[in-house]
């Protein structure tokens, strides 16, 4: 059996080891010219930490990013809302991981050229196309720098892993596009000393007040114990004008919701001031489809079910697809059968999650609390809603989104 995977991101580069481990032979194929360290933050939790430890990456990527403790909920005056233990230090078999994007990507794409060969992953090459007969699919490329066209490929499987903005999913939806509902996103990297003893996931403050979430993602990057940390503000506003992708972000655009923000745990407004590079997105996801798979033609990851980056959940979905995927291609003899499989088994489950993350995403805490207290501090948050409450909001998203404590011990 033959397999190619258009797009070497997360997913594609997830896949490809995975078709490996069980002897099925595979070649990436990727639009950029060359694949580099891109991008800011990315949080793995434990149910993707499961997948890339099964790999035989659990410890590459701890120790390239910094294994989480805790996650603390507060509100946009810097009151402690709720806090719990994260990872292995809350009971898991896996920890929950910081680390920068770029770290990922690079790790899986040498990982993937060590194991499978130089000539697994092809780059500068844009997918233009599929056609497909009883015999096999044939993938129809050009080089992404000159336009040209380039050669064409013969495999029996085709999996798209090519993004939320996938050239292949258009072919099959020719009307797809994204859903947007007026919130945008600014992603930035600081240098500073940790917060918090620097093992700590921050929500702060809601998305209809202003909402920033931080997290260290590189640990002592000067050898005087300074840290990268990762941080994305995000605001809901009555506009239709969207962020772009990875395009450098303007501070005049978002920091006056944050220049007050200065906690006696934390000067947020000097933080985004000082941070080493700004991006915006965003937030944007598509309405989930019943149908993934044509013939030999399958999505996976983002191209299938591209969710709001609110749960820390798009990795781990990525690498269950395609876990889930190579395993029903190794036990059937028929690839068209396996992929009607996995879309079987994955549809619906992401399609929760998509819906969650719209709908009651974690940071529901937040919002949850805004709403009861008002936009104003408070003096005992117990008048308002209890611990215990809060605690149920948080393992309720947990349980939607496959990680629950009880799910992470076994296969996803």
């Amino acid at each position: 059996m033959r397999v190619a995977i258009v797009g070497g991101g997360i997913c594609g580069l997830t896949l490809a080891l995975n078709l490996k481990e069980r002897g099925i032979a595979c070649r990436v194929y990727e639009r950029a010219p060359e694949i580099r360290e891109l991008g800011v933050g990315i949080t793995l939790l434990p149910h993707a930490m499961r997948e890339f430890t099964t790999l035989g990456l659990g410890d590459a990527l701890l120790k390239a990013g910094i294994e989480n403790r805790e996650c603390a909920f507060f509100n946009r005056f810097g009151q402690l809302i709720y806090r719990e233990d994260r990872g292995k230090f809350a009971g898991y078999p896996f920890p929950e991981v910081g680390i920068h994007r770029g770290r990922l990507h690079v790790i899986l794409y040498e990982t993937v050229l060590r194991r499978l060969g130089r000539e697994a992953v092809l780059t500068d090459r844009e997918c233009t196309g599929t056609e497909q007969d009883d015999g096999g699919a044939t993938v129809n490329f050009k080089q992404t720098t000159t336009g040209k066209p380039a050669e064409t490929v013969r495999a029996d499987v085709v999996v798209v892993c090519d993004g939320i903005n996938s050239a292949l999913r258009k072919q099959f939806y020719p009307n797809d596009k994204v859903a947007f509902s007026g919130i945008n996103t600014w992603r930035g990297v600081t240098r500073r000393k940790p917060i918090f003893g620097g093992r700590t996931y921050m929500r702060v403050g809601s998305i209809l007040t202003g909402k920033i979430v931080i997290y260290p993602i590189v640990d002592d990057i000067d050898g005087e114990g300074t840290q990268l940390i990762n941080w994305m503000a995000e605001i809901k506003r009555d506009t239709t004008e969207q962020n772009d992708w990875n395009k450098p972000g303007n501070l005049a655009d978002f920091f006056s919701l944050y220049e007050d923000w200065h906690f006696d745990w934390l000067d947020v407004a000097q933080m985004i001031r000082d941070a080493d590079q700004i991006l915006e997105y965003p937030m944007v996801d598509k309405d989930p489809i019943d149908r993934w798979t044509f013939g030999r033609i399958s999505l996976a990851g983002d191209a299938a079910h591209p969710m709001y980056p609110r749960g820390s959940n798009g990795a781990a979905q990525a690498a269950i697809d395609a876990r889930t995927l190579a395993d029903l291609l190794k036990n059937s003899s028929d690839p068209r059968e396996a992929l009607k499989a996995y879309e079987a088994a994955r549809v619906a489950p992401a399609a929760k999650i998509v819906r969650t993350n719209r709908e009651q995403p974690p940071d529901f805490i937040n919002i949850k609390v805004e709403e009861l207290v008002g936009d104003k501090p408070f003096d005992d948050l117990d008048k308002y809603i209890t611990q215990e409450e809060l605690r149920a909001l948080s393992e309720r998203y947990k349980r939607i989104a496959g990680f629950a404590l009880s799910d992470v011990a076994g296969p996803g």
